[in-house]
């Protein structure tokens, strides 16, 4: 690809002084171009070279987010067999008739020493253990929203830096082209002159170049920095990506998208589930008129001189209901409440998950027909027209600012085309997230 700073570069070559001060002045200017394109992009450390798989596993592994999940998903899982369990037992220890003149005469007493259990209406022990294991598929459920959040996330960090990176790749490219065209132009510097105008083009010219410099290192430390975040790693840790832009071809339908989502979407997955544990719930609540039950017995030691002395009790107890059905009516009601509120909740989560496809979707088709337009339009007839142009120069027939231009327009376009398939990857990315799975496509790479 051509550069427009061996055009700079000629153009100041080509602006020949007619005074020796105006050869210092030009000197000056030449001396300060050479400097200026000397200061190359170059990375402090090029750190670990990582592919985008490499890098996902990395984050799947690594990152925080995902580890709180994960531990959430563990604490869920340790207390399904504790929401089946029984009460403790309970021991308990009765003295009756106990003398008020002599109270440490345990033998003048009735003492009675029992153990005792409560056993939960039939049914409710089995409806705790299967609300508590909605818990554990909600934990599941959300852990597996985090690593898509974080997929994703990588996907679009991964992105941002490979298109930072190859910025500067064709900056540092450039740099050193431009260098010869500047010994070039020491060598042609008294061969004639061009108008004052032309000199400023080119300054402006190169003033828009050193903003692309300063752009570039900009948006390469930032993608390096989000993206050792999301990798668990220092912020400042040098990496190095290695990959390729692709543009999917064809793209899936929006039935077969909307389709995946609705099975595969973690959280319309987890609304799903939370509405089945407020079924349980609900279950639960019916159950509240079952009677529980309380079951004791014992040993009690009569007092001495009685015969017998020794005797056993058994104690039996149960719960009313019935005496307090409108608590435990209103405890239904609340529970078919919950299951109407979150059936709605599911219907608009489908609702807006079938406009976020279709809106990713149509951006995702727009980027790549822009990218298809760059790819196979744009940069040929950019590159058709600077040979034009420059044919046209070296025969008197068009001046050097046109030239000029239409170098810029190459570059123009060549980093638009860059921009246009990088954008395209986000926007799958975003896809993706709509659809809460990987976006199956044929992947052609440019």
């Amino acid at each position: 690809m051509k550069t427009p700073y061996i055009l700079i570069a000629l153009s100041l070559a080509l602006s020949l002084p007619a005074c020796d001060a105006q050869n210092a002045v030009d000197a000056s200017a030449l001396n300060n171009l050479s400097a200026l394109l000397g200061n190359a992009h170059a990375d402090s450390a090029p750190g670990p070279v990582l592919t985008l798989d490499e890098i996902e596993r990395i984050a799947l592994a690594e990152n925080s987010e995902i580890h709180v999940a994960a531990r959430k998903v563990e604490a869920a899982k340790a207390h399904v067999p504790l929401a089946g369990a029984l009460d403790d037992p309970q021991a308990m220890y009765r003295g009756w008739q106990v003398p008020l003149t002599k109270p440490w005469d345990y033998n003048a007493a009735q003492n009675m020493f029992m153990l005792g259990q409560s056993f939960p209406g039939r049914g409710k022990r089995d409806l705790r253990t299967n609300i508590a294991r909605s818990d554990l598929e909600l934990a599941q459920d959300q852990l597996e929203e985090a690593r898509l959040r974080v997929r994703v996330e990588v996907r679009k960090a991964f992105f941002d830096m490979l298109h930072a990176q190859d910025e500067n790749r064709i900056h540092d490219q450039h740099v050193g082209i431009a260098q010869q065209a500047i010994e070039a132009a020491r060598i042609k510097y008294s061969v004639g002159k061009i108008p004052q105008v032309e000199v400023l083009k080119a300054e402006v010219a190169l003033t828009r170049l050193a903003e692309h410099m300063i752009r570039f290192d900009r948006d390469a430390e930032v993608a390096r920095t989000h993206l050792n975040t999301l990798m668990g790693r220092h912020p400042e840790a040098p990496i190095t990506v290695r990959g390729e832009y692709a543009v999917a071809t064809p793209l899936p339908s929006l039935e077969s998208l909307v389709a995946t989502a609705m099975q595969e979407r973690p959280d319309l997955v987890e609304a799903a589930a939370d509405v089945d544990k407020s079924r349980k719930e609900q279950d639960l609540a019916k159950k509240a008129m079952v009677p529980d039950f309380t079951v004791s017995a014992g040993y009690m030691l009569m007092p001495s001189g009685q015969n017998p002395r020794s005797n056993y009790m058994l104690e039996g107890s149960m719960s009313l209901p019935w005496l307090n059905r409108r608590k435990h009516d209103t405890e239904v009601n609340d529970a078919v409440v919950a299951i109407s509120e979150k059936n709605a909740e599911v219907t608009a989560m489908k609702t807006a998950t079938v406009g976020q496809i279709e809106e990713s979707l149509a951006e995702a088709r727009a980027a790549q027909r822009l990218a298809r337009v760059y790819e196979d339009s744009l940069k040929p007839l950019a590159q058709q027209t600077l040979h034009a142009a420059v044919v046209a120069y070296e025969n008197d027939q068009t001046s050097f600012l046109d030239l000029l231009d239409s170098q810029m327009t190459v570059v123009d376009v060549d980093l638009a085309a860059i921009d246009a398939v990088a954008d395209f990857n986000m926007k799958m990315a975003d896809l993706e997230m709509a659809v809460g799975a990987p976006v199956a496509a044929q992947e052609v790479t440019k």
